[in-house]
């Protein structure tokens, strides 16, 4: 008990987070029609999510509100290159957790905060 087994990422653009996200970690993201709103299942080589519309706008320049998520990547440096040239902003450069791995956070187009992390049992 007590583990995450399905995640949800709020989006004002369900369409637009769906292709940024199975562009830059090959999810299978496809839309479920029997939901009241536009929801979009997510099948992960892990644990299985979704995409749906965002309930309420967004307070600007406000902090992060939110349960946020990081993700284990293979290569940090070409993961980042990859979330920037598809519309990802860095939102807390890359850093090292002294000797467990490199982690960074990011911007998905719709502003919403999740973390990449590699590996790294040198990392300092």
């Amino acid at each position: 008990m007590n583990t995450i087994v399905y995640f949800e990422i709020q989006s004002s653009n369900p369409e637009r987070e769906a292709e940024f996200y199975r562009t830059i970690f090959n999810w299978k993201i496809e839309k479920d029609e029997a939901m009241p709103i536009k929801y979009y299942r997510i099948e992960t080589d892990g644990i299985c999510g979704a995409i749906l519309s965002r309930p309420a706008p967004v307070a600007p320049m406000s902090g992060t509100n939110a349960f946020t998520c990081s993700l284990q990547v293979s290569d940090f440096e070409e993961t980042a290159k990859n979330i920037l040239s598809n519309g990802g902003a860095v939102a807390l450069p890359k850093f090292a957790v002294s000797k467990k791995c490199w982690q960074g956070y990011f911007l998905d187009p719709d502003q919403n905060v999740f973390g990449i992390f590699e590996v790294d049992e040198n990392a300092d």
